[in-house]
């Protein structure tokens, strides 16, 4: 069996390691910020009535341009966000990770920049890489918050092709103002991608950039249904932009790349969107009591629009890890040193967290 230093791999991939988080059997898995509830069996059985629908036609090629899940995707959107919305104006793919490696391929690549601000989304870099773009940061402040100022000073610095800003930011959960959002664009030669992955939890008054999507045609806001529609095992991400946009990443995407089951399912998880919501609303005030309850004791902790705390800060974040891990509880060593990631599960699994961080913290 050859090894993999004898294959003749990118010079830019040699001693890399393959992106994920663990994927452990323990009582509480509370580290990739999965949706903890499952589907109810109402919604399984409409997935499994849609998916036996689609598999009749598996003979022939999906819709490749998922017509008819983007129409349900601006529906859902329009409600959602109080702004209206058109099937042309969105885009859906295999995650958003799909999402972003397509905007990438469009509007980065060789000779071309991409900018950052750290603490952030750890894929952003390898996204980049991928697409031969050049990844560049800016540092958040002390709260992890991005100012107009600052954005607009690093914009100036290296005139980036695109602009990656996530809305609850991965990994501390801080929100952007528009105001920020607007600087931003109106600084920006660019592209302009506001990651919205988390929006759906984001607390009361929290605006989202699809409010200023009218009117800024290089602004392009992602979401995906891994989260709030608890669909991470479907892997359906999509975005919102101008349908110039749209156009640009049907050159670069793969023929057929979504296949049909998977529009059957998101189009059904869809039909049930009040359902699952009514799941968001208990993980949010499962959220701000987790945060409530941290920092009675002491902790550090980000403010959070997301189904995630940040919280810190410890001398040795690894052992505190390994100690919840000991008690059967994972999270995630994320973040700047010394903070950890915890996502918001269930009450049971929340109730788990707490018992164990107290023992390990004691």
């Amino acid at each position: 069996m050859a090894r993999l230093d004898d294959l003749p791999l990118r010079d830019d991939l040699r001693g890399q390691e393959p992106y994920g988080a663990p994927q452990l059997d323990v009582r509480a898995r509370l580290n990739v910020n999965e949706n903890p509830f499952p589907p109810s069996e109402s919604m399984v059985a409409d997935v499994a009535a849609a998916v036996a629908d689609a598999t009749r036609g598996l003979n022939r090629y999906p819709d490749r341009d998922s017509v008819a899940l983007r129409a349900d995707l601006a529906a859902y959107l329009s409600r959602e966000s109080g702004v209206a919305l058109t099937g042309d104006q969105l885009w859906a793919a295999n995650g958003s990770n799909e999402v972003m490696h397509q905007l990438l391929l469009a509007f980065g690549g060789p000779g071309r920049t991409a900018l950052g601000f750290d603490p952030t989304y750890s894929m952003y870099p390898e996204y980049c890489r991928d697409t031969f773009t050049r990844y560049v940061t800016a540092q958040r402040d002390d709260e992890f918050r991005v100012d107009a100022a600052t954005a607009v000073a690093a914009i100036a610095a290296h005139r980036p092709d695109v602009v990656l800003l996530a809305s609850p930011n991965n990994p501390t959960g801080t929100p952007l103002s528009l105001d920020v959002v607007r600087a931003v664009l109106d600084a920006a030669p660019g592209m302009v991608v506001i990651d919205e992955a988390y929006a759906e939890f984001r607390r009361t008054g929290t605006p989202s950039a699809l409010e200023l999507l009218d009117g800024h045609p290089r602004l392009v806001v992602s979401r995906t249904m891994s989260k709030a529609f608890a669909l991470a095992g479907a892997r359906l991400g999509y975005f919102a932009a101008d349908p110039a946009v749209i156009t640009a990443v049907q050159l670069v995407r793969l023929p057929y790349h979504l296949s049909a089951v998977s529009q059957a399912v998101a189009r059904t998880a869809l039909a049930h969107a009040d359902e699952l919501q009514a799941q968001v609303a208990l993980l949010r005030s499962e959220r701000d009591a987790l945060v409530l309850w941290l920092r009675e004791r002491g902790h550090d902790v980000a403010d959070s629009d997301a189904n995630f705390v940040l919280f810190g800060r410890f001398p040795d974040r690894h052992a505190v890890w390994q100690g919840l891990l000991d008690r059967g509880v994972l999270i995630r060593e994320t973040g700047p040193r010394g903070w950890l990631r915890v996502s918001v599960g269930t009450p049971e699994e929340n109730a788990a967290f707490r018992a164990a961080l107290e023992e390990v913290t004691a």
